[in-house]
């Protein structure tokens, strides 16, 4: 594997846990190395110590037995791989704030500078029925990206699915929804 990846990918999955974007067990990260391979978290990887064991290389064109120690979003990863070229770097949080936010709210519009600048309106997605969402996710997530030009799909009650060519600028929009969720819930209660 390659070792200046990992480290990449440990510093964010480090940063992003911290920042209670990551569960103990909770969210997954994942960086594209070729045309159908990709390195994901496996399952039981704490997503505050990733190193090369944390890891695992798939290939979408060969299914063996290391999917089965993926981690259980390896399905969304794949299929935004498969349906979004430029795609390098995928991952699954759970942000407090933002996910709090979707619960109440059909759009985040940022009151704040960052949130505005960088980011605009973030649409909130409805999976509508949790029973299947599972199911339908990794073919609902790639559509909605093909359709909308955001990098940022914030589900209803469920989290963040982001992707972008940058592992930091995916962290840097992460963090920036976030805090606009979290400077709206707080403004909300002046």
């Amino acid at each position: 594997m390659d070792r200046y990846l990992i480290e990449d990918i440990k510093h964010v999955s480090l940063s992003m846990f911290n920042k209670n974007f990551f569960g103990v067990f909770h969210g997954s990260i994942s960086a594209r190395v070729s045309t159908s391979g990709f390195l994901i978290n496996k399952k039981n990887a704490i997503l505050d110590e990733i190193n090369e064991d944390s890891l695992i290389r798939l290939d979408c064109q060969k299914r063996d037995y290391r999917w089965s120690e993926a981690n259980q979003d390896v399905a969304i990863h794949e299929h935004i791989y498969q349906n979004i070229p430029s795609a390098k770097y995928v991952c699954y949080t759970m942000p407090p704030y933002a996910t709090a936010y979707s619960l109440k709210h059909g759009k985040v519009s940022p009151a704040d500078y960052f949130g505005q600048k960088i980011l605009g309106e973030v649409i909130v997605y409805d999976p509508k029925n949790m029973d299947d969402w599972l199911e339908r996710a990794p073919h609902e997530i790639p559509r909605f990206f093909q359709k909308h030009e955001s990098h940022l799909l914030l589900i209803k009650g469920f989290g963040l699915i982001s992707y972008d060519r940058d592992i930091i600028e995916m962290a840097k929009k992460v963090s920036i929804l976030e805090n606009s969720c979290r400077l709206l819930g707080l403004s909300a209660n002046l």
